[in-house]
């Protein structure tokens, strides 16, 4: 069986030394194509796609090209790595290859590696919301108020309408893995053991791919763009209310719909910042266990307990601001923070106190 640094793994793909990850992609979609054991009923064909999927694994990705052109070039530790950690250094929990010159990952590479621009993958997905945060004072709040935003999202794209292709609106089965999303890769010739199935660099693991990508967007059907959407603050508005613009958010893959345009108001005389509302969910935490103390008679014995709770509570207070002078809204939003840590306390403490009584019974009893 041919090592690892027995095989040219640029010659089985037909690419240069010098090919890009591009050209390393395509090459490996055309010869995939070909041999792949469901469409070429050759007897090595099978053993031969197997090799193929073997040379893209590591030339497609950074890390593992660099390192396999070390170790072909005579330094089989190249690229940063030791003897020691090269023959029996300990792995990372969770990566069984860690240590060796591939460092295999799943699926081998990140996406942010793949930075080919066109894509036959067919991911069909809804777009996601926008979310823009406007501050405006009390007057605009009251009588309400229009603002223009300029701001830049995923649009549909006009030259393929959102499909991804301008010849097809359908997708079609990847040739490349037969529809299943994924191809298995034989680790022999580089571990001496086991198969390993890796995602499919043709469809991206969809199982579907797009006949011919649109050279605009690339085949996912939008693209990013600038947009203006003008936003009617109603009168009456508060802190934390939310305006809605559907559709103008990010636009979906292949199709998809789009997301909103969420204008989140902020009301600066409104808004509890961060501190002050700590401060008052554990003064919210700490009131049940003194609440609990007053009814079962416990008060001093939880003391411990509930001063600290105040003691650090008040100093959030006082570093967060003043709480004199606020509006009723202002008091609202202090309340919801003090009833959420309530909530939270109120569990605690109940559990707390069944266990003190369960086990002032069971001395008791003896």
């Amino acid at each position: 069986m041919a090592s690892m640094t027995e095989k040219d793994y640029y010659a089985i793909l037909g690419v240069s030394e010098s090919a890009s990850s591009d050209e390393i992609r395509k090459a490996f979609q055309q010869k995939a194509r070909k041999l792949h054991p469901d469409v070429n009923k050759e007897a090595d064909a099978e053993e031969r796609f197997k090799e193929v999927s073997e040379a893209y694994a590591v030339l497609s990705d950074d890390d593992k090209r660099r390192r396999y052109d070390a170790m072909r070039s005579g330094s089989p530790f190249g690229g940063g790595y030791s003897t020691s950690s090269y023959g029996g250094g300990s792995a990372p929990q969770g990566d069984p290859f860690a240590g060796t010159p591939f460092d295999w990952g799943f699926p081998f590479g990140t996406t942010s590696r793949r930075t080919a621009t066109r894509s036959r993958a067919y991911r069909p997905k809804a777009g996601a919301d926008i979310t823009y945060e406007v501050m405006i004072d009390d007057d605009a709040a009251t009588h309400g108020v229009r603002r223009g935003v300029t701001y830049q999202r995923y649009a549909t794209c006009e030259h393929c309408h959102g499909k991804g292709s301008v010849e097809s609106a359908h997708a079609e089965t990847c040739p490349t893995c037969g529809g299943t999303g994924h191809i298995t890769v034989d680790l022999a010739s580089l571990f001496g053991f086991g198969v390993m199935d890796i995602q499919c660099p043709e469809c991206e693991g969809a199982g579907k791919v797009i006949a011919n990508p649109c050279e605009v967007c690339g085949g996912s059907g939008r693209v990013l763009t600038a947009s203006e959407v003008v936003m009617d603050i109603p009168a009456g508005s508060h802190d934390g209310d939310e305006v809605r613009i559907a559709g103008m958010g990010n636009a979906g893959t292949n199709g998809k719909s789009s997301g909103d345009f969420v204008c989140r108001v902020e009301v600066p005389s409104e808004h509890v910042n961060p501190l002050q509302a700590r401060g008052f969910h554990t003064y919210g935490f700490a009131t049940p266990f003194m609440l609990l103390g007053l009814i079962y008679g416990s008060i001093m014995s939880t003391a411990s307990w509930w001063i600290i709770l105040l003691i650090f509570g008040t100093i959030m207070l006082v570093q967060g601001g003043s709480v004199v002078g606020h509006n009723k809204r202002w008091w609202s939003n202090a309340l919801s923070a003090y009833l959420a840590g309530f909530q939270s306390g109120l569990l605690i403490a109940m559990f707390l106190f069944m266990m003190t009584m369960c086990n002032n019974a069971m001395w008791s009893g003896r």
